[in-house]
């Protein structure tokens, strides 16, 4: 019993690293998009992001296969109750992301309806970027269960107090991601539209956490005792200021490292409240899935982490590959969009 704890343990920890992987890099992409209209106003701004976010998105959003995947196959209980459970609000996000990608290519080759694949982009790019920091919010706080670990609320459940707020939160944590990205990409006049929208990114972004933890206290029993919680808050804290330095300095690459490292910190705040839950259940705690009572088997968790050692190395070995060769301003001469 004491291996089988560890390794539901280490999967833990494992899944909260691809999901900030994925939060961290698809964060970026998905702000830029949904950030489109106040950071491109003509069409040679608007073929700048686009190319700037080119190269990535897909490889980005690997890191959500991954982390879907993982859920599964470490915690297949957790899986069928999430995904069952906010069925209607996956799958607009589900759909916002197929118009996305589609809008992508569609935006080049469709110029009748550009405006169209514009705004999908758009639309597409912000739903994703609010609903996920929702369901995460309805994770943490708690959703009603049957003794089948069903969903037993409907999609207005979802829409509480403490899910709105973390969704905010989640949003303007993107958008900041999207908003440093596109200064780091650009230059002149763009470059320092990009940086004003950061600024009052940033301090929605200090606003929302505030009110985040005064929901948390509210909503949240036990937060006042988990201390790891505190850690990663002042973590956070550190480097909204320290991303603000970097910001007043044009260090834009530094700016985008201190919000990577920001957003972390949330994952870590939201890691550190709700383990060993998986998914807290809000009508009676004893029905909650947690670590303990929804994982694989011992020989499953065991197998699938040598799958992880195996193929993670090349995940992120193809990462870095893609954003050395990619780094640098964008430049529309070599553009394909």
């Amino acid at each position: 019993m004491e291996a089988l704890a560890l390794f539901q343990n280490i999967w833990y920890i494992l899944i909260g690293v691809l999901l900030i992987g994925y939060s961290i890099l698809d964060g970026f992409d998905l702000g830029v998009g949904a950030l489109m209209p106040f950071l491109a106003k003509n069409d040679h701004e608007k073929r700048i992001l686009y190319n700037a976010v080119g190269p990535f998105w897909d490889g980005n959003e690997v890191w959500l296969l991954t982390g879907g995947g993982a859920l599964f196959a470490a915690f297949p209980f957790v899986y069928a109750t999430v995904f069952s459970g906010f069925y209607l609000a996956l799958m607009l996000v589900l759909f916002a992301l197929i118009f996305r990608a589609v809008a992508l290519e569609f935006r080049t080759y469709d110029p009748k309806r550009e405006k169209l694949w514009e705004w999908a982009f758009v639309i597409g790019s912000f739903l994703p970027a609010l609903l996920y920091g929702v369901a995460l919010g309805n994770v943490v706080v708690g959703i009603p269960l049957d003794v089948n670990m069903e969903f037993t609320g409907n999609f207005f459940t979802l829409l509480r107090p403490f899910p709105l707020v973390v969704g905010l939160l989640g949003l303007v944590a993107i958008l900041l991601q999207g908003s440093i990205f596109a200064a780091m990409k650009t230059t002149g006049a763009q470059q320092a539209k990009a940086k004003k929208v950061t600024g009052t990114l940033w301090f929605a972004f200090i606003i929302l956490f505030a009110l985040s933890f005064i929901a948390a206290l509210i909503f949240l029993n036990e937060i006042a005792i988990k201390f790891l919680a505190y850690v990663a808050a002042l973590v956070v804290l550190i480097t909204w200021y320290l991303t603000k330095v970097a910001l007043v300095n044009d260090k834009f690459g530094r700016a985008f490292l201190m919000s990577s490292i920001m957003f972390a910190g949330l994952w870590g705040i939201a890691g550190a409240v709700h383990y060993p839950n998986l998914v807290l259940a809000s009508n009676d705690p004893a029905l909650s899935l947690t670590l303990h009572n929804s994982s694989s088997s011992q020989l499953t968790l065991t197998v699938m982490l040598i799958i992880a050692l195996v193929g993670m190395p090349i995940v992120i070995g193809y990462t870095i590959f893609a954003y050395r060769l990619f780094k640098g301003k964008v430049k529309l001469e070599n553009s394909t969009v």
